[in-house]
């Protein structure tokens, strides 16, 4: 089973880019992230044709994240509860024996900022809520763009950036909270001491330079842990395909027995 998420950065400028990856991956089950459309206007027709269901929380020019499958999937929530005002942010679906749920996590836009108090609180309810529902017992996925840096490990300048976005103290308290309901980040499991990144910014090179975060994670339960082959950043799709602009996130992709 192939597992994967991608931040695709607005679906309608990468929906053919899209289309090249599913092709060639095969994923079976994908969260999407930052899709930047409503639900009625996700391409639900295209995917279909393709061979993929979906499962869709979407937002008018912001936001917006998704569940695709290859097999049937029921939707169980969109939305993250006490947090609509920071939009579409989590969808969650049980599809083959598995909870896969969704998330595009604030931004935040800097520690001094008003919104990273509300990024902080967003991921508060999120622990919370994941602690009282079943989206953590059993074959559980929890995976997007967590919009922080989990360990130094994971940022081109830890020295240079450390206490800033993405690399406080704080923002890691929050993510190991995730931890502590029983996740494991299925990446490092298998790759506890290699650098990657999946985010790189579209300027000055970023991507060619090395200079890049890794902010894209697919988090596991523990009966998901044991059946772990293999997890990949696919840096070729952060690359450009002919014309077609890509996100300046890379999919991550993980492959259990």
């Amino acid at each position: 089973m192939r597992i994967a998420t991608w931040n695709v950065n607005g679906l309608r400028a990468r929906l053919d880019f899209l289309r090249i990856w599913l092709q060639e991956r095969s994923p079976d089950v994908v969260g999407l992230q930052e899709l930047k459309l409503t639900e009625a206007d996700f391409p639900f027709a295209e995917l279909e044709a393709l061979g993929y269901r979906a499962a869709v929380a979407g937002q008018k020019a912001w936001n917006g994240v998704a569940i695709l499958a290859r097999q049937e999937l029921t939707l169980v929530e969109c939305g993250l509860p006490g947090q609509e005002e920071l939009g579409a942010r989590l969808v969650s679906t049980t599809v083959g024996g598995l909870r896969m749920t969704s998330v595009y996590c604030p931004n935040g836009k800097g520690v001094d900022h008003p919104d990273f108090p509300r990024k902080l609180a967003w991921f508060d309810n999120l622990a919370e809520h994941l602690s009282t529902t079943a989206a953590t017992a059993g074959s559980a996925v929890l995976c997007g763009d967590f919009n922080l840096v989990p360990e130094p490990l994971d940022s081109w300048n830890e020295a240079g950036l450390a206490g800033s976005l993405f690399h406080t103290a704080e923002e890691r308290q929050a993510f190991a909270r995730l931890l502590g309901l029983g996740f494991t980040d299925l990446f490092r499991r298998l790759h506890p001491t290699t650098q990657a990144f999946s985010w790189w910014d579209y300027r000055g090179g970023a991507f060619h330079r090395g200079q890049g975060l890794r902010l894209d994670l697919i988090l596991g339960t523990a009966p998901l842990v044991s059946r772990l082959r293999t997890a990949e950043i696919d840096r070729d799709f952060r690359k450009k395909r002919q014309e077609l602009v890509p996100s300046d996130h890379a999919p991550v992709m993980v492959e259990l027995e």
